[in-house]
């Protein structure tokens, strides 16, 4: 940017995190909501200098700034959120979709640990992005300032219903077959899938789903109420 153009900004990735979600169907609409999503971001040059991140450890939470990067140029003044059952039409500036004028997100993740041995390594959990995102920013959360507990939320009244989630036989097998490499990988499928990542319009409980979670492709069904796991295939 310069004096002459205020409009001319550039900015440069900090790094790309790495996350459990391969491609956008499944991840959780809002960060948070699912707790064994862990998330890996390793600062890329210059950035990666032991005191840029120091006294970050004093934080337990915070906010990541980033790219819309797989919907960049694609953005729509109304768009129909699946809160709203995918019907109803609102502004963009009134949702949080990912189809944005400027494609930059916020997402408020907790923070489990920093390594500084060879250059800057942070580990998150509770992500929401898909692997290979890239991050702009990061800044701490400050409860004190932040959390406003009499604010009004629009539409977004109060957390959804959440699904039961059943798995088959063989469904569990192949957790545990899968322990060592993903320790957390059946607690993250049900938080997954206990908030029903399908569209609003979806309705036919014999239609069968797939949600890729780090090189596996989880398949289920749903019938309104449970989500019942069948399978993971490699991918």
């Amino acid at each position: 940017m310069t004096a002459a153009d205020p409009t001319g900004f550039t900015f440069q990735p900090i790094g790309y995190l790495q996350t459990p979600f391969a491609d956008k169907f499944g991840i959780p609409r809002q960060p948070t909501l699912a707790p064994h999503a862990t998330g890996v971001l390793k600062l890329l040059p210059p950035y990666d200098r032991a005191e840029a991140v120091r006294g970050l450890e004093a934080f337990s939470h915070v906010w990541l700034t980033f790219v819309f990067h797989q919907t960049a140029g694609q953005w729509s003044p109304t768009v129909r959120p699946p809160r709203l059952g995918g019907n109803q039409r609102i502004g963009v500036f009134a949702c949080r979709s990912p189809f944005r004028p400027n494609p930059l997100g916020l997402s408020l993740v907790q923070l489990r640990s920093i390594s500084t041995d060879e250059g800057v390594v942070l580990t998150f959990s509770g992500v929401d992005l898909v692997d290979g995102t890239p991050i702009l920013d990061i800044k701490p959360y400050i409860p004190y300032v932040e959390s406003q507990p009499d604010a009004r939320s629009g539409f977004v009244s109060g957390e959804p219903a959440r699904l039961q989630v059943v798995f088959s036989e063989l469904a569990e097998q192949q957790c545990q077959r899968y322990q060592t490499r993903y320790p957390e990988l059946r607690a993250l499928i049900v938080d997954v899938l206990t908030q029903d990542p399908r569209p609003a319009y979806a309705d036919d409980p014999a239609r069968r789903y797939g949600v890729r979670l780090y090189t596996l492709d989880v398949k289920w069904r749903c019938d309104g109420q449970s989500a019942f796991v069948e399978s993971l295939d490699s991918l």
